[in-house]
């Protein structure tokens, strides 16, 4: 089995052993064994939705930090729109780029530019005749897990084109590297991320070979130095190049209107994704053109490793979305998205290999046979889903039992009727004497 990389991460020592992450593990990666929980590798995606749902902190996501710049010679921050969100709309972009600039990075680009440069390459895309249909945005990182491992059958209908973020990174470390006469492996490239799934993707990336970021930092890790280096930014600092159309990626719904899709769908939160992409997978929505999907409720906006409230946040881009496009109004500002090479944009589908998430055995017939003992066992099981065993639904855990993981036992209805059954024997077997004490009828 190869090996993964995962941002997400477990502390056994904080975990309590309740079932809220396995509940709600969207590919059912999580197991409480011996009262912990156990993240099985090959079927988690980095959604951070145990991040969100762990009421103990158990799970937290690992990423760089901004000591991480010293080992470049140039550093440039990639800010996701989602960023701007996190503090009042009074503060604008470009102050919120100059704070950048003072915690250590000698440049700054916006993810935004990158955006704007994939809405037209994808629009472009969409007017192809042989597109298939529904094309699906391919810019989610834990979306495009989440097809890999549940919905193979889907790859092909995931947009060739790469996430604004890597195109962002790529123009701009070829660009500064050309410029400044710098090595490009001298230029560390850092995405200021509001997803673990995006860390996963810099160290792990999907069709293709390598990402072409140096690496990811939280936002909820630089927020706090972030919130004190601004106050020292003038406040006619001049850093903004994105235009609306990049900025409002940020929000569910942002992609498809840069995209200008017309039948298209736009579906946010991991369930809902994998609920509508189940759909696309029976060919319910064959008539539709395009979907979004994002792993995150309300967008980028709801991320895990953001600070503010998703509701707050999205309230404070919408304000700053009428901003910018009153701004760029007064300045002509238009979009950055030009002509780009339509290398530095497409990616290999080919490359992103089904991961399946039930691998009951290498050998087929060993598996077939495994997964008739599972429907047997499975009608024995109460069909209740209630997780107290360990395992997130019945279904689940009759395949741990059949790879040996777990027992039918493990089942406390299961487990109540075999103690009650060994109760019954017991008594049955006090009433028993030896056959020495044992008397007829007659002899009493």
């Amino acid at each position: 089995m190869p090996e993964y990389f995962h941002s997400v991460k477990l502390t056994p020592e904080r975990c309590k052993g309740c079932v809220n992450c396995t509940k709600r593990c969207p590919t059912e990666a999580i197991r409480i064994r011996e009262g912990k929980a156990k993240i099985t590798e090959h079927r988690c995606i980095d959604c951070g939705e145990c991040i969100r749902r762990c009421t103990n902190h158990a799970k937290t996501a690992v990423t760089d930090s901004l000591d991480d710049l010293g080992n470049f010679q140039y550093n440039i921050a990639l800010p996701a729109p989602t960023l701007y969100a996190q503090f009042s709309s009074d503060i604008s972009i470009d102050v919120i780029l100059g704070g950048l600039l003072t915690l250590g990075f000698d440049e700054v680009y916006e993810v935004a530019q990158g955006a704007e440069i994939v809405s037209a390459a994808t629009r472009e895309y969409l007017k192809k005749a042989d597109v298939k249909k529904p094309a699906i945005s391919s810019a989610c990182p834990a979306v495009v897990r989440l097809i890999q491992v549940k919905f193979p059958e889907l790859i092909d209908h995931l947009i060739p084109i790469e996430a604004p973020v890597e195109v962002a990174a790529r123009l701009v470390r070829a660009s500064r590297s050309a410029a400044l006469q710098i090595p490009p492996e001298k230029i560390g490239v850092w995405f200021l991320t509001p997803c673990p799934a995006k860390m996963t993707a810099v160290k792990q990336p999907l069709g293709a070979d390598k990402s072409n970021i140096s690496g990811a930092i939280a936002i909820s890790q630089i927020y706090g130095e972030l919130l004190k280096a601004i106050s020292t930014v003038p406040r006619d600092s001049r850093h903004r190049r994105a235009t609306a159309e990049g900025v409002g990626w940020a929000l569910s719904g942002g992609e498809t209107r840069a995209v200008a899709a017309v039948n298209a769908m736009v579906v946010d939160e991991i369930h809902n994704v994998s609920e509508i992409l189940e759909q696309v997978a029976l060919g319910k929505l064959n008539k539709v053109d395009y979907i979004e999907c994002l792993a995150c409720s309300g967008g980028c906006i709801g991320g895990p490793l953001a600070v503010e409230n998703r509701f707050v946040a999205e309230h404070r881009m919408k304000q700053r979305l009428e901003k910018i496009r009153a701004e760029d109004d007064r300045r002509g500002a238009v979009s950055q998205a030009g002509n780009p090479d339509p290398e530095v944009l497409t990616y290999d589908r080919r490359a992103i290999v089904p991961r399946p998430i039930m691998r009951l055995d290498e050998d087929i017939f060993k598996a077939m046979h495994k997964v008739e003992i599972m429907e047997q066992t499975l009608k024995k099981l109460p069909g209740l889903d209630c997780g107290s065993c360990g395992s997130p639904n019945c279904r689940a855990l009759a395949e741990d039992i059949v790879q040996g993981t777990a027992a039918e036992t493990d089942c406390l209805f299961k487990l109540r009727e075999r103690v009650r059954d060994l109760a019954q024997e017991m008594v049955d077997l006090a009433k028993k004497l030896p056959p020495p004490l044992e008397k007829d009828d007659d002899d009493k």
